[in-house]
């Protein structure tokens, strides 16, 4: 699989995903936010961001979206990870990412991301690099989702996930 950085947000780079293909595919198109995707045989994984709002030193991964037939794979931490990485180079001292599911939770803290302890948007908690990685901040975001209503697959992930502690973070891709 190759990584590659399309571009920041102020190169205009909008990225075009067949939505049957891809979640959120609309939101790429977009030219005010940056990209960088990973592929093998086209495009399987992307992500958007830019930077936030109101703190010049953080970047917010706005959306990361796999392939569905590619979903499972571990490609979303590993292009978090290459993402958070060209953030830093470029210098960036913190990166955040809204999870609204307990999948996108776990795959960003396979990317090095951890609970930042609070909520925003419909429902988004909040994940940060650099974070607490303690499992008592990992559990204490498992357990938000565990009082939604959640898919059979989603419950049986959280159960799976009871007193466990974090991940460990991918290796970079190569």
């Amino acid at each position: 699989m190759e990584f590659a950085l399309c571009g920041w947000p102020e190169d205009a780079h909008p990225l075009r995903l067949d939505y049957r293909e891809f979640a959120y595919a609309g939101k790429f198109v977009m030219t005010t936010t940056g990209k960088a995707v990973v592929g093998d045989d086209g495009v399987v994984a992307a992500a958007a961001f830019d930077e936030d709002r109101t703190d010049s030193d953080t970047l917010c991964v706005r959306y990361v979206t796999v392939r569905r037939d590619r979903q499972g794979e571990g490609i979303g931490p590993l292009l978090l990870r290459f993402v958070r990485e060209r953030a830093v180079e470029r210098g960036y001292d913190r990166l955040t990412i809204g999870a609204n599911n307990p999948f996108s939770y776990q795959a960003a803290y396979r990317a090095g991301f951890c609970f930042a302890g609070e909520e925003r948007g419909l429902g988004e908690l909040t994940l940060e690099w650099p974070g607490d990685r303690t499992t008592g901040r990992y559990q204490s975001g498992l357990a938000v989702f565990r009082q939604r209503d959640l898919s059979e697959g989603e419950q049986a992930f959280l159960d799976d996930k009871h007193d466990g502690e974090p991940p460990p973070v991918v290796d970079p891709p190569t």
